[in-house]
């Protein structure tokens, strides 16, 4: 079992830079591939960034490559979304997610636990 919480979020003016952070208990935290979704009003949860259990893996969303960076930082059970040159496009609740399967990666249904959310307003 584990829980994630999602800190950071804020209100930005585009272009500027955010992290989020998800933190996470439990001594599988390792185990687990993690993943940064967000979901705009009216529109569907869409994937973001993945992040392996290992950290060897990264991959992103095409509208977020270049802006966004996942990492992992195991000793402290915690995983990041460094994001920079923030776009208005980007408003959206952002949500971490962990799961032990090996699916598709960017589909939801296959993270077993989620976060809460954090919000994210990118002004213009």
């Amino acid at each position: 079992q584990v829980q994630l919480v999602e800190s950071g979020g804020g209100l930005v003016q585009a272009g500027g830079p955010l992290r989020l952070s998800c933190a996470a208990s439990g001594r599988t935290f390792v185990s687990y591939d993690m993943g940064w979704f967000r979901q705009a009003p009216g529109k569907e949860r869409e994937f973001v960034a993945f992040i392996s259990y290992n950290g060897a893996n990264t991959l992103y969303t095409d509208s977020v490559k270049g802006r966004f960076t996942i990492f992992r930082d195991t000793a402290k059970n915690t995983m990041y979304l460094q994001m920079n040159s923030l776009k208005p496009e980007d408003t959206a609740v952002y949500y971490c997610a962990g799961r032990l399967d090996r699916g598709s990666y960017s589909d939801p249904s296959q993270y077993t636990y989620w976060g809460q959310g954090t919000q994210v307003t990118v002004s213009s």
